[in-house]
């Protein structure tokens, strides 16, 4: 099969970006939008000035907000928030081209099932898609991605020949591809990264130190390989890009949506404020209640990530979060 035209379904920063690097390789990239403001913007002016503000984008993007226009192509980058994936799926489901390969780019947990992404799929979609479904994770910024800087991520199916595609499909002189078969420790790795990035955050917020967030990065993967562990993910995942690569990213780097969250939680903001002043999703809000209730559901201490949901949900002080982490029993690093 030729893969002329890819579609992207979600233009924020990151399918914004998506979209821009598949037309740097060539390929036309058609993007549905929800907002006919963005839509007009990206087709008249080649920006997408509400999330992806100062990148002029190849002539090949082009969108549209009629979201069965984009449902024939080969390869479709889904890349909508979890909390409104639902819906998105099942508009897009009558439309589906029979070989379509979908790429979930989404990243989070959803509040209700606690389904991850490729679960929600696999409920909505008909067999023959839900069993090729591909995850797109790893270390990337948007906005590093759309202007074309070197980044390398994973691609990870049960069906390998529909990783190899995205592989091939997606790899060009600035992006590196890695095929995996690990779905869920893929997408765990990139929830559990958000939460900790709040972590990491506040740390930094309160003045804490590097040493700090050194150590909030580390245990933070642990919790990580913990969960993964009880719901059947590979450990080594982990170990990968989907994992410590896209957590120390997230954790660390000044662009991440999630560390500025924490910061400035850090810094005394309330969360409201916080959230209602941000255009663009920090996920890891909202899936750091999903992120507590499945520790719970499966019995997996995560005392990072409860602290976080307890600051988050419940209106607990970051004042002095992070010392009574430190303040609790000792033990052995690996315990658990």
């Amino acid at each position: 099969m030729k893969y002329e035209k890819i579609s992207v379904v979600g233009a924020g920063a990151w399918g914004t970006a998506i979209a821009n690097h598949i037309a740097r390789l060539g390929l036309n990239a058609r993007i549905w939008a929800y907002e006919k403001e963005v839509v007009d913007d990206i087709n008249s002016s080649r920006r997408n000035s509400t999330f992806l503000e100062g990148v002029d984008l190849e002539p090949k993007v082009t969108a549209t907000t009629d979201i069965a226009s984009v449902c024939g192509a080969p390869i479709i980058f889904f890349v909508s928030p979890s909390h409104v994936m639902e819906g998105i799926v099942g508009q897009m489901v009558p439309h589906l081209g029979d070989d379509t390969i979908i790429v979930s780019c989404t990243k989070g947990i959803e509040n209700k099932k606690l389904r991850l992404p490729s679960q929600v799929f696999d409920e909505l979609l008909p067999e023959k898609f839900s069993k090729r479904l591909v995850c797109f994770s790893g270390p990337s910024f948007a906005i590093e991605v759309a202007k074309g800087l070197p980044t390398a991520i994973t691609a990870a199916s049960r069906d390998s020949e529909s990783a190899r595609v995205v592989q091939k499909v997606a790899s060009g002189d600035n992006i590196r591809v890695y095929t995996h078969d690990d779905v869920i420790g893929v997408e765990l790795g990139g929830v559990v990264k958000n939460v900790v990035a709040i972590a990491a955050g506040i740390s930094d917020g309160l003045k804490n130190g590097h040493n700090t967030r050194a150590a909030i990065i580390t245990r933070g993967l642990e919790e990580a390989v913990r969960l993964g562990r009880a719901i059947g993910a590979d450990e080594k995942t982990f170990r990968g890009l989907s994992g410590i690569g896209d957590l120390v990213l997230t954790a660390s780097g000044d662009l991440s949506r999630n560390r500025t969250v924490g910061l400035r939680l850090g810094s005394g903001e309330k969360l409201d404020d916080i959230v209602s002043s941000m255009r663009m999703v920090a996920e890891g809000v909202r899936t750091s209640k999903s992120i507590h209730l499945l520790s719970k559901k499966h019995n997996v201490e995560m005392p990072l990530c409860s602290m976080v949901y307890d600051i988050c949900h419940k209106g607990k002080p970051a004042k002095g979060a992070v010392g009574e982490l430190f303040s609790r029993s000792l033990k052995n690093e690996f315990d658990g």
